[in-house]
C-alpha cells in the first residue's frame, strides 16, 4: 500500500474505530436487558422461582384446573398458594 493510500485511511478509521466499539460493547448489554429476569418468591415453600421458566408450569396448573388466565399477581392468595401446592407436588 502507498504512503497516500494509508494517509487517507487514516480519516476513516478515526471515525469507524470508536463506533465498532462502542457496538461491540452496546450489543451484549442492550441484548441482556431484552432478557426478562423476574424472579418470584414463593412464601409457602419459601424459595425463588425465575418466571420465566415458572411460566409453562402455570400455564398448565391454570389449563388443568379449569381456570381463566390471569396474571399470577392478580390472582387470590388462595389461587397463589393452590398454584404453589400444585407446583411442588410436580417434581
Amino acid at each position: 500500500m502507498t504512503k497516500q493510500g494509508v494517509n487517507t485511511l487514516r480519516p476513516i478509521m478515526r471515525r469507524f474505530v470508536p463506533m465498532i466499539f462502542a457496538a461491540a460493547i452496546a450489543v451484549p448489554v442492550l441484548c441482556n436487558g431484552c432478557a426478562v429476569r423476574a424472579r418470584v418468591y414463593d412464601p409457602y415453600y419459601h424459595d425463588y422461582h425465575g418466571w420465566a421458566a415458572e411460566e409453562p408450569y402455570y400455564n398448565r396448573w391454570e389449563h388443568d384446573t379449569h381456570r381463566e388466565h390471569m396474571d399470577f399477581n392478580k390472582r387470590s392468595k388462595d389461587d397463589q398458594k393452590a398454584y404453589w401446592d400444585w407446583r411442588h407436588n410436580q417434581h
